[in-house]
């Protein structure tokens, strides 16, 4: 029996080799000013500046990727992990991705845990992209499921080390989410990034959404300072 589990780890060694020669293992450090998703805060909307905590890994090979990012939050114990995985490539100079994205909430309360499934297209500097909620709820929002977000993403390098970066997001939510009381909204962002040296990147942009007078100051504009570090 020993025998035999040798040889099977062993030629699974082998067999994955060749996807070991070529995979790629990344990670991410960031601290920023306010934690702001699809443009709605994260955290305690009566304070500007919040800063927190941010980092990730991610793992690729031959077009195929895993990864995980995290944050600290002001709500359901603090902390958001997200677990995602795909398959991006190029076809004819556009670039392509497909995937899935698990956001989880460590904690007894699980209502804000969040699945979508993502495809994206991109050409040049722009990128659009499309989520769909599948998991039952919206981020705590009950019948979320079938809840649509569609964004236009824009990085235009206009100088050495500066890139300008541009977003506009609109969140279509479910019959079922809007019957419970969810609001339509779009968000944006305007902002620049700004490479310091030694795998460490500036950022500061404009970020904020719509339907402030549904959603409250979640949705309030704000600058938004971040410093990250590529490792």
């Amino acid at each position: 029996m020993k025998f035999m589990l040798s040889m099977c780890t062993a030629a699974a060694v082998l067999a994955l080799a060749p996807l070991a020669a070529q995979a790629d293992v990344s990670a991410n450090l960031a601290l920023t000013s306010k934690y702001k998703f699809r443009g709605q805060d994260q955290s305690d909307a009566a304070k500007a500046v919040l800063p927190a905590l941010q980092g990730g890994f991610d793992y690729s090979s031959a077009g195929l990727y895993l990864g995980n990012w995290n944050s600290s939050v002001g709500f359901l114990g603090g902390t958001e992990m997200d677990f995602y995985g795909g398959y991006k490539g190029e076809l004819a100079g556009f670039g392509y991705d497909v995937g899935a994205l698990y956001y989880y909430y460590p904690g007894t309360d699980s209502s804000g845990n969040t699945t979508e499934i993502y495809g994206s297209v991109g050409f040049g500097p722009v990128t659009a992209k499309y989520s769909r909620v599948v998991s039952s709820k919206w981020f705590g929002v009950a019948q979320g499921k079938g809840t649509g977000y569609l964004e236009l993403n824009a990085a235009l390098d206009v100088a050495k080390g500066v890139k300008l970066v541009a977003h506009l997001g609109a969140t279509q939510f479910s019959g079922g989410a809007r019957n419970n009381g969810a609001v339509n909204f779009s968000d944006y962002k305007l902002g620049a990034d700004f490479d310091v040296g030694l795998g460490f990147t500036a950022g500061a942009a404009y970020v904020g959404a719509t339907k402030k007078g549904d959603w409250g100051d979640i949705n309030k504009s704000r600058v938004v300072l971040t410093l990250s570090k590529a490792l």
